[in-house]
Formats: C-alpha cells, structure tokens, sequence
C-alpha cells in the first residue's frame, strides 16, 4: 500500500521507512510537521497515513487536527493515529467520523511489530483499530452513564471489544466463549444503547464510540 508518515522524531521515522519498505509498502512521503501532513496527503492520496498527535509547529495536537482535516478532506484516506498521548477531545472526533477507516494506538502499548502492522492493514482496508487504553479513557469520560450501568460484566467486555474493531470471530476467540454467543451479546449491547439495527464493522464501532463520546 502507499504511506504517508509523519513523525518529528527522525530516527523513528526513519525505523518505520525501514519497516514498511521491509513489508512491501510504499512509503510516498515521510514529514516532520502537520503542514507537510497535509501538503503531501494532497499531492499523493496516499492509501493510509500515519501521524503522531502532537507535532511542530506547535508541538500540541498539530498531528491530529490534521488527521481530522485529512478525514474531512479526502475521506478515502485512511488514518492511523501512532501517539504516546490520548487526546481526549480530538480522538473522539476522529473514531466518529464518518466511513471507518481510522485508528489510534498507543507507542508504548503496542508490544510486537507484527500488531502495529496487523493494524495497520485493518485500517487501510477500511476496518478500524484502538488501543483499549484509548477505549478505556473514553469510556471514563463519556457523560451516558446509565445505558452503560445496565450492560452486565460479559456485556461491557463485549463492548471494550467492538471499540477496538475487532470481528465477532476475533471477540469469540478473546473472550472464549462461541461465536453466536458473541453475536447475542452484541445484540443485547445494541439494544440497550439505542443502536440496534447497526450492520457492519466500520459502521457498528463508530455508532458504539459515537454514543460514548457525545
């Protein structure tokens, strides 16, 4: 796929040219600040970009206010949000836009090579991918309290699950229990949250985190 990186830390963006040429990808572009982010997503419409949160000229959430004007602008983009922060109010925006294709996880959490690029091909392929931490922060900020008090245990486990986009298959595995037990626990989610009839990964893991963080 083609990849655009940006990230002001130059020997990590020079480790993740590294990595993704490896792979097989194209890297089209690599930039240090969220102006370049967006001058480059626009003269190469990359497949997916990737972006650090707080970036020059700034050095605050820089890189993800352009990852939102990415969304806006050119939807077909994908964008991995790759960060060692949670920017609460933005993140939110961002896992709520419109058509998928989104992700955020966390530097320090993601432990193998193999998950940052496992997620990073979800997301290009129009899936999504969160870090639980990122979930987690949002779950404890959301003001919808009540829908989510009447959710059992097995339910909110569910939950935490789909906002990360996982498949009902992945959530099976996970949790350890069969496939069509899982799919009765979504069903119960959606129910008690107002969103049953949601179909489709990208669609039912956008309204779930929608709901949360409106």
């Amino acid at each position: 796929m083609r990849v655009i990186l940006a990230e002001d830390s130059t020997l990590l963006r020079e480790g993740l040219i590294r990595l993704l040429a490896e792979e097989g990808h194209d890297v089209v572009a690599a930039v240090g600040t969220a102006p370049e982010l967006i001058k480059a997503t626009g003269e190469h419409l990359p497949d997916i970009v990737v972006t650090d949160v707080r970036m020059p000229p700034d050095h605050k959430d820089d890189g993800m206010r352009a990852a939102l004007e990415i969304r806006e602008r050119w939807p077909e983009v994908s964008v991995l949000v790759l960060s060692q922060y949670v920017e609460n109010r933005y993140a939110t925006e961002l896992i709520t836009s419109t058509g998928g294709k989104v992700g955020y996880l966390l530097k320090d959490r993601v432990a193998q090579v193999d998950e940052f690029l496992e997620a990073l091909d979800r997301v290009a392929a129009g899936g999504a991918a969160f870090d639980p931490e990122v979930v987690r922060r949002l779950l404890t900020r959301t003001t919808h309290v009540d829908p989510l008090e009447t959710l059992t245990a097995r339910e909110k486990d569910v939950l935490e699950l789909m906002a990360q986009g996982l498949t009902n298959t992945r959530i099976a595995e996970s949790l350890h229990i069969s496939q069509s037990a899982a799919e009765k626990h979504i069903n119960a989610i959606f129910d008690k949250l107002g969103l049953a009839g949601s179909t489709g990964l990208s669609r039912r893991v956008m309204a779930v985190v929608r709901y949360l963080g409106s």
